[in-house]
């Protein structure tokens, strides 16, 4: 037990005593209870403590979000109404006189000595940006750029690690007002043009390789054959990591390497586009469960003001603080990292593997630069714990305030793992959001105990409910969560979707006015929640967002293979990916076959879309106008009830799946 809270006190019944309960008086050095007083004083209220706030933040979004943007200082300009259409969603309009810029607001005044940004490429690169050469690798970029013909509302798409540069490449993209869009290196070929291809990138970023788990990997081959059929690029950049970048180059259309590309021009005072509240700023990917990957439009302002909330109110954070989230640039949490720089904090970048060149490595950083914030996914910490790594034991994490993990539930035992092991007087939070807010609709409380298994409370301004089939509010019991008020991140839009038709689908089609997230959560005694999983058809094996789609483009480019279904199978505190497939009259599915199916898998689409199991079935069900039913197979698979079998052609398929004992090892 440190000096700031209490731990250890582990209880599995359903009215366990909390693992941590933060002290008083850290809770009266937080920002929030900073914030409380503020509020107080200057709406005459008389909040006491989390839960109040949270009720009069969606009592009254306006004042609530105004406050957001004076917490954070933000730059720009703000008159007119605060929320306009407040009880439409879709439609509801947050600050639509304002104009803002959002890189402007992470590059606003610094020490130029001060530290911006620290990178680990395992253990095979190490380096540190200080502010006044971030800011002047932005200014050549952002002439750079311009010089390419990007302007506001063009496109800048980025295959990249989680680099120094691929932040300054963002920063100087939206300096522009340009819009800016990334995924990881370890794609394939397809999966890269299933998401640059839509969006019609003017420029084009990407590495010449990466490392992973010690070794180099090159990309050279994914980029000649991806970058042909990128027309609308007129420029290819390549970020030097392994020394091959004039190489790679080379060989492209239009290729030019970072340092050609930025030579003609030397650092000079940045200047920013000042573009409305809604202008785009990201364009992120679904998950393609159906089809190509919907390209989800964040705007500045919302994504900006949601970031400064979640990091200095729900972590806690403080300028000088550093901030470390173990992501690729492929994942949410990317974007949510890097807008730390708007609060003043150093970021901490990470790329490769966790566990690369051991066990210890990430926690060797965390140790070396005092991380204040130690973001990960569920599945890493259940890693360290079946392994037996104690960090706490052998490292220095007197710095370390909060762990944060999402990606997937955290196990229960994983909470308990982390006092533990990690650090007896932490803050854990458990966060759950996604790709279609760029942030967390359920998150941490700083203020508040710490319960096993739970996440803490509703994000401040979401107005978070859990409903039943039928469209009423539960507690005690499983059901969709919703959001029945507007919030300033909701998307502004998915490209290529004029009329809003696939926006309006994916998340108020259910509930009309009411964004259904499409996961399972249930609410507890405490006032928290816990997340069962995706309601839909999305894949989530170690926290990776999975589209099944992605999988059945390459499975089904196997002759032998006629069709597939994937599901996820819940397995060992996750998500594994199940792979069945029919094939035609006279195949096998023997080794050879197996091997060759998760080769394509692994090198068409990326290694994570991989199968843990890929069984033959003779049939695979589907509805009455002919599509395949991942949800039915996933009931069966897990013993569930399959609803509306009177929709399926075939139901007498679905016990194919049923009791497969491949299935249970």
């Amino acid at each position: 037990m440190g000096a700031d809270g209490n731990a250890g006190m582990v209880q599995d019944s359903a009215g366990s005593a909390p693992l941590w309960t933060p002290s008083p008086e850290r809770v009266a050095r937080t920002q929030i209870a900073a914030f409380l007083a503020r509020v107080n004083a200057r709406h005459g209220t008389a909040l006491t403590d989390y839960r109040g706030l949270h009720a009069w933040s969606i009592a009254h979004p306006d004042a609530f979000w105004e406050e957001i943007w004076d917490l954070g200082g933000v730059i720009g300009s703000r008159s007119g109404p605060s929320l306009v259409d407040g009880d439409r969603m879709p439609g509801a309009r947050f600050f639509p006189e304002a104009r803002l810029n959002y890189a402007e607001n992470l590059l606003r005044p610094r020490e130029r000595d001060s530290v911006a940004l620290v990178f680990r490429g395992e253990d095979k690169v190490e380096r540190q940006l200080r502010f006044g050469e971030l800011s002047d690798l932005v200014s050549r970029l952002q002439q750079a750029l311009r010089a390419a013909g990007v302007g506001v509302g063009d496109r800048v798409a980025a295959t990249l690690p989680n680099l120094p540069e691929t932040i300054a490449v963002m920063l100087a993209a939206s300096s522009l007002g340009a819009v800016f869009s990334s995924c990881s290196p370890d794609f394939g070929e397809r999966g890269i043009l299933d998401r640059f291809g839509q969006i019609e990138p003017k420029v084009y970023v990407a590495c010449d390789g990466y490392w992973y788990n010690g070794k180099p990997v090159s990309i050279a081959e994914k980029l000649k054959g991806a970058v042909p059929q990128l027309p609308s690029v007129t420029a290819t950049v390549i970020v030097p990591y392994l020394g091959q970048a004039e190489e790679v180059a080379g060989a492209l259309p239009n290729g030019v390497t970072l340092d050609a590309f930025i030579a003609p021009f030397a650092p000079a005072p940045l200047s920013f586009e000042r573009l409305p509240f809604n202008h785009p700023l990201f364009i992120l990917f679904s998950s393609g469960t159906t089809g190509a990957p919907k390209c989800i439009v964040h705007g500045a302002g919302g994504t900006l003001l949601q970031h400064i909330k979640e990091h200095r109110l729900q972590c806690d954070l403080a300028p000088g603080d550093r901030l470390f989230y173990f992501t690729t640039c492929g994942w949410m949490m990317w974007n949510w990292l890097v807008s730390g720089l708007a609060s003043d904090l150093t970021l901490c970048l990470y790329d490769g593997s966790p566990f690369a060149p051991n066990a210890a490595v990430l926690w060797d950083y965390a140790e070396t630069e005092r991380f204040a914030l130690f973001g990960t996914s569920a599945k890493y910490i259940d890693q360290l714990r079946k392994e037996g790594v104690r960090p706490g034991a052998t490292h220095d994490l007197s710095a370390l305030k909060a762990v944060t993990s999402t990606g997937s539930p955290l196990a229960p035992e994983s909470f308990a793992f982390v006092y533990e092991a990690i650090k007896p007087d932490l803050h854990l939070a458990s966060i759950s959001g996604g790709t279609d807010i760029v942030s967390c609709f359920v998150l941490g409380d700083p203020t508040a105990p710490v319960y096993k298994g739970e996440i803490q409370a509703p994000g401040l301004g979401m107005a978070i409910e859990v409903w039943s089939e039928e469209g009423r509010p539960v507690t005690g019991e499983r059901g969709e969560l919703v959001c029945v008020k507007p919030f300033p991140c909701m998307p502004v839009m998915f490209w290529n979707d004029p009329e809003g038709a696939k926006y309006h689908a994916a998340y108020f089609e259910r509930f009309p006015n009411v964004w259904c997230h499409g996961d399972f959560a249930e609410w507890t005694a405490h006032g928290g929640l816990i997340i069962h999983g995706r309601s839909d058809a999305t894949l989530n094996p170690q926290g990776v967002r999975i589209g099944t789609a992605e999988i059945y483009a390459q499975a089904e480019q196997i002759p032998e293979i006629v069709e597939a279904i994937a599901i996820g199978q819940e397995w060992d505190n996750d998500v594994r990916v199940v792979l069945f497939v029919r094939l035609r009259e006279g195949a096998v599915l023997d080794a050879e076959l197996d091997k060759r199916i998760r080769t394509q898998i692994r090198t068409g689409a990326s290694p994570r879309h991989v199968p843990a199991r890929i069984l033959a079935v003779a049939d695979i069900p589907r509805t009455r106008s002919g599509k395949i039913t991942e949800l039915a197979v996933r009931d069966v698979v897990h013993g569930r009830p399959v609803k509306n079998t009177e929709a399926l052609a075939n139901p007498e398929s679905l016990e194919l799946f049923r009791n497969r004992p491949e299935l249970a090892q």
